[in-house]
This record gives structure tokens, C-alpha cells and sequence, in this order.
């Protein structure tokens, strides 16, 4: 089983970057898609970015134009650049393979984004 250890996150003001860390145990050569995704408090856990091995990406309507996910299979990593973040970026932030939030497991501890002035 892969495990996915997130970092990067921390303490931002609104509108300012982060950039997270997706490292991972073993190859993703064979995972077609990763993904980003992050749950605010009360909230479920939500897609928010995901990379296929062809580079396709996606990205939530709430988060378009301004987060770019990157990803290097060689490295065993992905990471997610956030840029004009807004307080309601605030959440867990979490990598795996892109699939139903209920069905994935391997999930890592998630790395604390918080937004605010």
C-alpha cells in the first residue's frame, strides 16, 4: 500500500502563496491520476486539483487560476501551488489517488492551511 505524507502548509494572509509537498512511499508510476483535496472544519472533504500521468489536469471552479498542481513520478512527488489564496482556502489539505473520497484509503495526516489576517 502507498502511503502520502503531506507537507507545507502553515499560517498565510489573504492573498498571500503556499506551496505544498506530496511525498509518497513507493512509485506512482501506475497511479493514472493524483489529486489534491481538503476539508475545511464542518465541512466534507472536497476534490480540489488532480494530475493524470499525461499532465491532464483539473481543478474545483473555486480554486481555478489560482492553484497549479504539479507532479514528478520520478520523485514519488506532487505538489500543489496556491497562489491569491482567500480565507476560505482554509482546510486540511490531503493527497491520493483521484477516485470516490469515501472509497480511498492511504490517507496521510493532511497538512493545516489557514487563511487569515
Amino acid at each position: 500500500q502507498v502511503q502520502f505524507v503531506e507537507s507545507g502548509g502553515g499560517l498565510v494572509q489573504p492573498g498571500g502563496s503556499l506551496r505544498l509537498s506530496c511525498a509518497a512511499s513507493t512509485s506512482i508510476f501506475s497511479i493514472d491520476t493524483m489529486a489534491w483535496y481538503r476539508q475545511a472544519p464542518g465541512k466534507q472533504r472536497e476534490l480540489v486539483a488532480s494530475i493524470s500521468n499525461g499532465g491532464a489536469r483539473f481543478y474545483a471552479s473555486s480554486v481555478q487560476g489560482r492553484f497549479m498542481v504539479l507532479r514528478d513520478n520520478a520523485k514519488k512527488k506532487m505538489w500543489l501551488q496556491m497562489d491569491s489564496l482567500k480565507p476560505e482556502d482554509t482546510a486540511v489539505y490531503y493527497c491520493n489517488k483521484e477516485g470516490i473520497i469515501d472509497q480511498l484509503d492511504d490517507w496521510g495526516q493532511g497538512t493545516q492551511v489557514t487563511v487569515s489576517s
